[in-house]
């Protein structure tokens, strides 16, 4: 009998691409449901990466206890396996003490893998990586994305012939197991939702976000952003790491290495930012399950909360 199951644990997403006001609005809504917030963000796992990454503050993690943050140096190996490993045992925890869960951030890939779990298909091949990353160098993303048509026309119909990154791991998967990334898709989706989840999307206009994203920018440089980076490659975290080619980390390393100004490396975090929060959107925008709302909309999100919570306690997700 339904009734009888054990109730899974509830998620209340918060979502939306850099810049909108999530964690404003997180902290607010998990004050008054007695929350707990799990961070889904790919950066700030990573230690002494503050500023740059917008981390809540001390006073922010005081108020509201955070989990999947600081996790791992920038030096040590953090992928989306790991943080699903570590994302499960929190919430697990979190549930069996009675606590709601807010997953917070902008990470699509995280986000759909925890509420999905990951696919069954081969691990990286970094040696294979490698090459196909050189070859994609050397010709162009078009000269890949020509091969995966003509090999997997399915998933190639899926995958924006922009995208390197997942062009590159549809090649992998075919190499490595010769079948299509999308075979591996869709037996993968009749596997049960280890969650119950509500999802709150969080937009604004696209000037408005414009907006507030350079305006953070310019509040970041205020802050120390690039005396935080300095420390960094003090501490010998060097530039070719994976967390310091991220967004904004990479210019201001640019910045203090003398190949351009200041003025420079802000504008083009700006713009990248931007360019960046479009792509989330676009991600975001695929998901019909989303319940979009401005991000001062305090009352209609802790009505849909409500609701969902009282759902779920007579039974209507088990």
């Amino acid at each position: 009998m339904a009734g009888l199951d054990t109730p899974k644990p509830r998620l209340i997403l918060i979502l939306g691409p850099t810049g909108v006001g999530k964690t404003s609005l997180a902290l607010e809504l998990a004050d008054r449901f007695g929350g707990r917030i799990v961070s889904a963000d790919s950066m700030q796992v990573y230690r002494y990466m503050d500023i740059g990454t917008a981390k809540p503050t001390a006073g922010e993690r005081q108020r509201i206890p955070h989990h999947l943050i600081d996790v791992v140096d920038p030096d040590e190996p953090f992928d989306v396996s790991r943080y699903i490993a570590l994302a499960k045992g929190v919430i697990g925890r979190l549930h069996a003490e009675g606590k709601e869960v807010f997953v917070v951030g902008g990470t699509g890939l995280y986000i759909r893998a925890l509420l999905g779990g990951l696919i069954d298909g081969p691990g990286a091949d970094e040696e294979l990586r490698r090459e196909l990353k050189r070859e994609m160098n050397q010709l162009g993303k078009s000269s890949l994305y020509d091969r995966l048509k003509a090999r997997d026309p399915r998933a190639a119909e899926r995958i924006n012939p922009h995208d390197g990154i997942r062009i590159i791991r549809a090649l992998e998967v075919l190499e490595k197991t010769g079948k299509s990334i999308v075979e591996h898709q869709e037996g993968h989706r009749f596997r049960e939702a280890p969650y119950d989840v509500l999802k709150i999307g969080l937009r604004l206009d696209r000037q408005q976000l414009n907006d507030r994203i350079d305006r953070r920018t310019e509040r970041m440089i205020e802050e120390g952003f690039a005396d935080e980076v300095r420390r960094l490659l003090e501490m010998g975290y060097g530039e070719t790491l994976k967390p310091m080619q991220s967004l904004g980390y990479r210019h201001l390393v640019s910045f203090l290495a003398g190949r351009q100004p200041l003025e420079q490396a802000v504008e083009k975090i700006k713009s990248d930012t931007r360019r960046y929060s479009k792509r989330q959107m676009t991600w975001f925008a695929a998901d019909r399950e989303i319940r979009w709302l401005d991000p001062g909309d305090v009352g209609t999100a802790s009505r849909r909360i409500t609701e969902f919570l009282e759902r779920s306690q007579d039974g209507e997700f088990a």
